[in-house]
């Protein structure tokens, strides 16, 4: 089978889905690897370095007719679906949820598609997890982003004109990115606190060293490994709970996120308002909508003093591991649903069925076709 890598089209994007090393270890398993052309030099790979392992570079129009299968990181763009062939397999971060209208244009074309961000939470599926691999750097790049906008360092620095204190840093939500947020920015010094409505990561980030912010109430549960929507009573004494400490935080950093849903909104304005004149809030929560209500994609929003940052830019700012991670993923993917290099189909698995959006130009649901 031949598998075409594309160019990612999106704006600000600099990774790229399969990287040298893992096209290298495809070719092994008798996988016919296409390239288009220059689709990882963003990411510090040459189109020399996959002529140099037995890949073959090929212009985009190339690569859509004569792969059997079709990869990239970002969904399937209208522009992407009108080189699209019947029959082909596609896969890449669809986010089938919320964007229903994409998936039926995609089942229009009739192939059938992957979707990489639906994949469960399950200790099989782990070496799969394309949003826990990319969530990790999103939480160690935030910090860096933060430490750059701020205008004081995190560490405690005692020195002869006198002393600085450890900068304040405050963590929503407890997840992969808000995990690796808070061991960064214990290791760079600054004092720590996080918030979460799951009471379970109340151990983990204790165990990093941060405060948990614990909510007067009895904590919502995860739901498939994911935060589920929380009660209007617990987002009021959340908000309650944590006020004090975002009112003292010099950093803010938001990572809260439910699959398939708008983002909930964690910080009013009313809230900005009363937060200290210099402090910046990291928003990657952005894309859908934002934990902060006067956060704005991919722009950088100044009111009263506070500086507030809407981004999901964060793994693709370190493009090179960022594609390394994600490309390993889809290997290990592509291991589970294929044998002899041709697909299993294997419908009963649960990660062939929570991952299969669309098969041969229908689209399922709950494991079924429609």
């Amino acid at each position: 089978m031949k598998i075409g890598i594309l160019k990612e089209t999106q704006k600000g994007e600099k990774r790229v889905s399969i990287s040298p090393k893992i096209a290298k270890q495809l070719i092994k398993k008798e996988f016919e690897i296409l390239v288009e052309e220059d689709a990882g030099v963003k990411s510090t790979f040459k189109n020399s370095d996959y002529r140099d392992i037995g890949a073959v570079i090929e212009k985009r129009g190339v690569v859509f007719k004569e792969s059997d299968i079709l990869i990239k990181i970002n969904p399937f763009d209208e522009n992407d679906l009108k080189l699209v062939n019947k029959g082909q397999i596609l896969m890449s971060q669809l986010f089938h949820k919320s964007h229903p209208e994409l998936i039926k244009a995609i089942a229009a074309k009739g192939v059938s598609a992957f979707s990489m961000d639906a994949m469960p939470r399950i200790s099989r599926a782990q070496d799969m997890d394309v949003l826990s691999s990319q969530s990790n750097l999103a939480g160690y790049k935030a910090v860096i982003k933060g430490a750059y906008e701020m205008t004081k360092i995190f560490p405690l620095m005692m020195t002869a004109a006198g002393t600085i204190t450890p900068a304040r840093v405050l963590v929503y939500g407890v997840g992969v990115a808000g995990l690796q947020a808070i061991a960064t920015a214990k290791r760079l010094g600054a004092v720590v606190e996080a918030t979460d409505i799951r009471l379970e990561t109340k151990e983990q980030t204790e165990s990093l060293g941060a405060k948990f912010i614990t909510v007067d109430n009895e904590g919502e549960e995860s739901e498939g490994g994911y935060a589920k929507v929380a009660s209007e009573d617990y987002v009021k004494r959340q908000k309650e709970a944590v006020n004090k400490s975002l009112f003292q935080a010099d950093l803010v950093i938001t990572t809260a996120m439910v699959p398939g849903r708008k983002s909930p909104i964690l910080i009013t304005e009313k809230q900005v308002k009363q937060m200290k004149n210099g402090a910046v809030i990291i928003d990657l929560a952005a894309a859908q909508g934002g934990n902060c209500e006067l956060s704005k994609m991919n722009k950088v929003v100044r009111k009263n003093g506070v500086k507030i940052i809407g981004t999901t830019i964060s793994p693709e700012s370190v493009s090179t591991n960022a594609s390394e991670l994600f490309a390993k993923n889809m290997y290990n993917f592509l291991m589970h649903l294929t044998e002899g290099n041709q697909f299993k189909w294997d419908l009963e698995e649960e990660i062939t069925d929570k991952t299969l959006i669309v098969q041969d130009g229908k689209i399922r649901q709950n494991g079924k076709t429609e």
